[in-house]
């Protein structure tokens, strides 16, 4: 995050619901547009008219008691789950049924969920080589040296040769988060990335995610890690049953929260 990206967070003020303007350390283009937002399970209305917009360069975090809606919404954003009212665009595209849409969407849009979701019969280095060359046509020495790169980056370059099975949670959790980044996209989502592991784990995985925070990536994180959170947000969303109920800066949030049900949550997780 930048100078003035932090400077916004600890001056800004918190607001309940609705879209907000672009963070001071963000770069001034939207990158993402929800508006009114609906998704239902049969009877069950899982979110109720969300409306969120996220600039290039900005963190958004989304937390919330468990069932609020959090991972369904940031899971609309490349149609793993599909809206059935309002509007989503992505980087001037709409997400709708147009599948030449959704590819171009899901190319540019990488996603780490709670579970790893590594190929079991794949090493590391075909992990994260596989999507380069099936989807953006890529050269195998091309792909192999950009998955060396990234593999560096998250700080498990002599695990390439192994399979997941030989990894530890937080390890297998770094490679999916080099195999999102070897798409190169825009945006990174993380549903949760932490909660399947280990406590001794979380903080390797929380340490490569706030390297991309720091180097420009656009991020929306689902997470209950707060400290981390607060770090690295620029922005925060409080999610309670399918709607947004606050938003603001971390400093709003940690200093002077508005909202009753934010007050409660906060003092249950802090």
């Amino acid at each position: 995050m930048t100078d003035n990206a932090i400077q916004n967070s600890s001056s800004d003020t918190g607001h309940t619901g609705g879209a907000s303007d672009a963070p001071t350390g963000s770069s001034g283009n939207l990158i993402i547009s929800c508006k009114d937002v609906t998704v239902s399970f049969g009877d069950f209305q899982a979110l109720k008219g969300i409306s969120a917009d996220v600039y290039e360069g900005e963190v958004v975090v989304i937390f919330g008691p468990s069932g609020s809606g959090k991972s369904t919404f940031i899971r609309t954003i490349n149609r793993l789950e599909e809206h059935d009212g309002g509007t989503i665009i992505v980087d001037g595209i709409e997400l709708n049924d147009d599948i030449g849409n959704l590819d171009q969407i899901r190319s540019e849009v990488g996603m780490v969920f709670q579970q790893f979701n590594l190929f079991p019969h794949l090493s590391v280095l075909r992990n994260i080589t596989l999507a380069p060359q099936k989807v953006r046509k890529m050269g195998r020495e091309e792909s192999e040296t950009l998955a060396m790169e990234l593999l560096e980056r998250v700080g498990i370059p002599e695990q390439a040769d192994k399979f997941p099975s030989q990894l530890s949670g937080g390890q297998q959790q770094r490679v999916a988060i080099a195999r999102a980044l070897a798409m190169q996209p825009k945006i990174m989502l993380f549903d949760e990335p932490t909660s399947a592991l280990d406590p001794e784990m979380i903080k390797e995985v929380l340490d490569v995610m706030g390297e991309l925070a720091r180097s420009g990536m656009t991020m929306m994180i689902v997470t209950h890690e707060m400290g981390f959170a607060r770090e690295v947000a620029d922005r925060f969303l409080f999610f309670d049953e399918g709607e947004v109920v606050e938003e603001g800066t971390p400093e709003h949030f940690f200093t002077n929260p508005q909202e009753d049900r934010t007050k409660l949550f906060l003092s249950q997780i802090l």
